[in-house]
C-alpha cells in the first residue's frame, strides 16, 4: 500500500503535468488551431494510459500520472476551439456544455471501467492482472479519437488554419506574442484565480470527498465513492447552467451582467465550502455537497462565459493561462489537504474562494462595463441587445500582431540609428 501523504503527491504531479501543458498549449492554438493539437495529445497521451498496468511503486505512479496529466491539457484546445466556432454572445453556453460534459467523462470512465469492464476481464485472468490490463480500453478509445479529430474536423468555420494562411484570410501568427500579450492583461490573472477556486476546487473534491465521507461517516470504501461520485455527476448539467445564465446575463446586462453572475456564484460557492465542512448529519453532506457541487461547475462555465471577451485575438493564450489556473488550484488546495487537518483544509479552501470573488471589482475589459463603474460602449450594447446599427455576431478574430506598438518600436529604432539592431528587430517580428 501506499501512504496519504504519497496519494496526494501523485495527485498533485497529475495536474503540474496539465499545468504545464496548459501554459503552451494557449498560445499553440492562436497559432495553429485548435484541431492539430488536440488530436496530437489525445494519441500521445494514450501511451502512457496503456501502461499503468505497470506501476509498482510510489514513485513511477506520480511519474506516469504527470504524463497522463499532460492530456488534461486538451481543455484548452476544446474551449478555444468552441470559442472560434461560436460568437462571443453565446460562447458561456458553447464552453460550459462542452467543458461540462468533458469533465463529466471521467466520471462516466470510472463507472464504466469498474462496474462493466474490470468484471469482464476478471473472467478471463487474476484479479490483479485484470486492472492492470483494463487501462488498455481507454488507451486505444482515446488514440482512435485523436486519429479521427484530425482526419475529419475544421479549425474554424472557414476552414483549416493552413488553408486560410495559404489564401490569404489568416495571417501568420507568432505565439510568443500571442502569449505575451494574453500574459500582460490583469483581467486574464484575475480568470486565472478564480478558475483556480472553482476548477482548483472541484479536482480537490474529486480527490478528497471519497476519503472525507469514508472517515468522517465511517463508511465502507464503496459507499463513500459512490457517494463522492455524485460531485462529478453535477456536470451533466451545472457546468452548462453555469455558462447558459452567463450569456443571458449579458443579453440584459452587458459585461457587468457576467460579472454579477461570477462573484455570486463564487461568494456562495465559499460559504458552502465552510457550512458542508461542519455538516454532522450524512443526509445533510450529501445534499449539501450536491449544491455545492452544482455552483462550483456553474462558476466553471460562468468563468469561460468571459474569457472570449478579454482580448479576442488572442483568446487561447487567455484560455491556457486561466485553464492552468484551475490546475494550480487543485495543487494548492491539495498541498493543504496533505500538510493540514482536513476541516482547517476546508476552511483555508472556502477562505480563498470568497476572496476571489472580490477581485471582480477589478476585472475591466475595454469597452465593456466593469463591476461598479464603466459602460459598455454604443457598438457593444447594440451587438448585446441586436438593435439596429449593431455589428453582426461574429465567431472569434484571428490573432494578429498590434500596429501600433510595431510602429512606435521601428520608430524608435530607426531613430537610434542603428541598422544592426533594427535588421535583429525585424527578424524577430518574422520569428
Amino acid at each position: 500500500g501506499i501512504s496519504k501523504q504519497q496519494i496526494w503527491t501523485s495527485n498533485i504531479c497529475s495536474v503540474a503535468g496539465t499545468v504545464f501543458m496548459r501554459f503552451i498549449n494557449g498560445p499553440m492554438c492562436d497559432k495553429y488551431g485548435a484541431r492539430v493539437l488536440m488530436g496530437v495529445l489525445l494519441m500521445l497521451c494514450s501511451i502512457p494510459c496503456a501502461c499503468t498496468g505497470l506501476v509498482n511503486s510510489a514513485a513511477s505512479l506520480s511519474i506516469l500520472r504527470f504524463f497522463i496529466g499532460l492530456g488534461g491539457s486538451t481543455f484548452v484546445c476544446c474551449q478555444f476551439w468552441t470559442s472560434r466556432m461560436f460568437t462571443k454572445e453565446i460562447a458561456g453556453t458553447a464552453n460550459a456544455l462542452v467543458g461540462g460534459w468533458g469533465n463529466l467523462g471521467g466520471g462516466v470512465t470510472q463507472i464504466v471501467m469498474g462496474t462493466v469492464l474490470f468484471p469482464l476481464f476478471k473472467l478471463g485472468m487474476t484479479p490483479d492482472k485484470a486492472w492492470r490490463t483494463v487501462c488498455i480500453v481507454p488507451a486505444v478509445v482515446g488514440f482512435c479519437l485523436g486519429f479521427l479529430i484530425i482526419r475529419v474536423s475544421d479549425d474554424a468555420p472557414k476552414g483549416n488554419y493552413n488553408e486560410m494562411k495559404k489564401n490569404g484570410t489568416m495571417p501568420e501568427v507568432s505565439a510568443a506574442a500571442s502569449f505575451r500579450s494574453g500574459a500582460a492583461n490583469i483581467n486574464t490573472w484575475i480568470l486565472f484565480l478564480q478558475y483556480a477556486c472553482c476548477f482548483g476546487v472541484e479536482l480537490t473534491m474529486n480527490n478528497a470527498a471519497a476519503s472525507y465521507f469514508k472517515s468522517k461517516f465511517e463508511l465502507t470504501t464503496e459507499s463513500a465513492a459512490a457517494i463522492a461520485s455524485i460531485f462529478g455527476w453535477m456536470n451533466l448539467f451545472a457546468r452548462g447552467v453555469g455558462g447558459f445564465v452567463s450569456d443571458k446575463a449579458n443579453a440584459r446586462m452587458g459585461m457587468r451582467g457576467r460579472l454579477i453572475w461570477q462573484t455570486g456564484l463564487l461568494v456562495v460557492e465559499g460559504i458552502l465550502v465552510f457550512v458542508f465542512s461542519n455538516s454532522n448529519s450524512l443526509g445533510a453532506a450529501i445534499f449539501i455537497m450536491v449544491f455545492f457541487s452544482s455552483i462550483v461547475q456553474s462558476a466553471e462555465g460562468s468563468t469561460y462565459g468571459i474569457v472570449p471577451y478579454v482580448n479576442p485575438p488572442v483568446t487561447g493564450s487567455i484560455a491556457g493561462v486561466v485553464g492552468a489556473g484551475g490546475n494550480l488550484g487543485a495543487v494548492g488546495f491539495g498541498l493543504g489537504f496533505r500538510q493540514l487537518e482536513t476541516k482547517q483544509a476546508f476552511y483555508l479552501m472556502g477562505g480563498t474562494i470568497i476572496a476571489s470573488g472580490v477581485f471582480t471589482f477589478f476585472v475591466n475589459i475595454k469597452g465593456h462595463a466593469g463591476l461598479i463603474s464603466g459602460e459598455d460602449s454604443e457598438e457593444v450594447i447594440a451587438a448585446y441587445k441586436k438593435t439596429a446599427g449593431g455589428a453582426p455576431a461574429q465567431t472569434l478574430q484571428v490573432p494578429e500582431p498590434d500596429v501600433e506598438a510595431v510602429k512606435e518600436i521601428e520608430k524608435a529604432a530607426s531613430e537610434a540609428g542603428s541598422a544592426v539592431e533594427y535588421n535583429e528587430f525585424l527578424g524577430h517580428l518574422k520569428d
